[in-house]
């Protein structure tokens, strides 16, 4: 029993490391994703500076990947803005159904227009419904968007092609750091 337990801890403090040096570079890797994922966002509309700028805090997910036949989902992580400063980690999945088909990649930006609504998403009681859309980000797109029930969203095209008349929903859940 000793012999076991001395055996398991041996193990532990050879791999307990490992993995602890592995979600760290996951984490820089996606705080850097997301970074550049937020100079593309302006690149495609310079005037989102301001949301970037004025909202209480916001989330990029830098690649979020969809796919459907029939039934659909699409699945992404992403980094946590207050402020300006990452706070944490949130994982958006979705799942729809309806006339679809394909595969394709994009990146996505909420804004929290106040701190309730960011507390709201931080303690896991944001989701989408089929009424909510994201707004494609073009020149000048931001300019006009207006917040609803404090959140407004963004999406950029990455890549591939999907054909789509489906109901949907978002879900996010958050982790702090």
């Amino acid at each position: 029993m000793v012999r076991n337990a001395f055996f398991l801890l041996l193990l532990s403090g050879f791999f307990l490391p490992r993995i602890l040096k592995a979600q760290d570079e996951s984490q820089e890797k996606l705080l850097n994703e997301s970074k550049l994922a937020k100079e593309s966002f302006l690149k495609g509309d310079p005037s989102m500076a301001n949301l970037f700028k004025n909202s209480h805090g916001y989330v990029i997910f830098p690649n979020v990947g969809k796919g459907a036949v029939g039934v659909g989902g699409a699945a992404g992580r992403g980094i946590v803005y207050e402020r300006g400063n990452p706070i944490g980690i949130a994982h958006m999945t979705q799942v729809s159904v309806g006339a679809q088909a394909g595969g394709q990649a994009y990146r996505e930006v909420i804004f929290f227009e106040s701190k309730d609504a960011l507390d709201r998403f931080t303690h896991n009681k944001v989701e989408f419904d089929a009424q909510t859309s994201a707004i494609a980000v073009k020149s000048g797109a931001s300019a006009n968007a207006n917040y609803r029930e404090g959140v407004v969203v963004f999406s950029q095209e990455k890549g591939g092609l999907m054909v789509e008349a489906s109901l949907g929903g978002q879900k996010f859940s958050f982790k702090p750091f």
